[in-house]
């Protein structure tokens, strides 16, 4: 599911095929090296470069590394397996190398000018990474921010709009949140918005995406037509209803949705959605409704 990433962060396989060595390759030149690791702030990227300057100057055709929750891989799977460790921000990094052949004295004495070339621009890459990754996410529920919502229901709409599919979207909130935070704290009101972020989590498929847009206001973009979307705000509510702590706190939801069209603009509708939603609520609270201007 995609809560805000258009791309894996840390993917298992980055598909990037490390140059094929050869003796006759030119002489190792260090300051080349750093110049080139330094060039992106992606992780993968910057580890696919590092298999590349290993193939050109070393017997090697492939290479994985693991460090904490990352995990890249590029180049093949088979050959000699050389297996090393090297020290980044405290943590151990473990790198394995495939081999054609064994390396030379002098071939294990350049892998050892090259490794630590690795690790700042990885760190580097690894840290931007990460900021990126906050500067989306909310972070109480893990789903996508009201910033990166915006982004993504434009290109949602623009993609509709070149036909490559029907795009809708959800507004959800929570029935008799404020009496919640006022009853029983916000801590609890904290627990609570997090198990609805995990709830929405779990129901969506893997081409939606789940923001939460501000408090108890939450957003889904559906990659599909509004009938699509009519059984995905059927499957929340009985999620939501089963929930134990939902049950408890006497907390439902409400929601709202609306369906892009050829001349629609993401303000638009957000507001089609947003007027479906205070239909649920007029309605009884914990239903949804579906904009008319998608049903005529």
């Amino acid at each position: 599911m995609d809560f805000g990433l258009a791309t894996e962060l840390y993917p298992d396989e980055y598909r990037y095929q490390i140059a094929n060595y050869s003796s006759n390759n030119n002489p190792l030149d260090l300051i080349q090296v750093i110049q080139q690791l330094h060039a992106s702030l992606d992780p993968r990227t910057v580890f696919a470069c590092y298999g590349n300057v290993l193939g050109q100057h070393l017997p090697i055709q492939g290479v994985r590394l693991t460090y904490g929750q990352y995990k890249l891989s590029c180049g093949k799977r088979y050959g000699i397996t050389v297996k090393r460790q090297l020290i980044l921000a405290g943590q151990t990094l473990h790198i394995q190398y495939q081999l054609l052949t064994p390396l030379t004295p002098s071939q294990t004495s350049d892998l050892q000018e090259i490794e630590p070339l690795l690790l700042q621009p990885l760190l580097n890459a690894m840290q931007y990474q990460e900021m990126s990754t906050q500067a989306m996410f909310d972070s109480l529920t893990g789903l996508g921010n009201r910033h990166y919502y915006s982004k993504s229901l434009t290109k949602a709409i623009a993609r509709a709009h070149r036909k490559q599919g029907s795009a809708a979207i959800i507004v959800l909130d929570l029935d008799n949140f404020k009496q919640l935070n006022d009853k029983f704290g916000h801590k609890c009101g904290d627990y609570i918005l997090k198990e609805f972020g995990d709830i929405i989590q779990a129901t969506i498929r893997n081409t939606d995406q789940a923001f939460r847009i501000g408090g108890d206001e939450f957003v889904i973009i559906v990659q599909g037509d509004i009938h699509a979307t009519s059984l995905l705000c059927e499957r929340i509510i009985v999620a939501i209803n089963q929930h134990p702590s939902f049950n408890q706190f006497e907390v439902s939801c409400s929601l709202g949705a609306a369906e892009s069209h050829d001349t629609i603009e993401a303000e638009q509708l957000y507001e089609l959605a947003d007027k479906a939603l205070y239909q649920a609520k007029a309605a009884g609270r914990n239903c949804y409704k579906l904009s008319l201007n998608q049903l005529v």
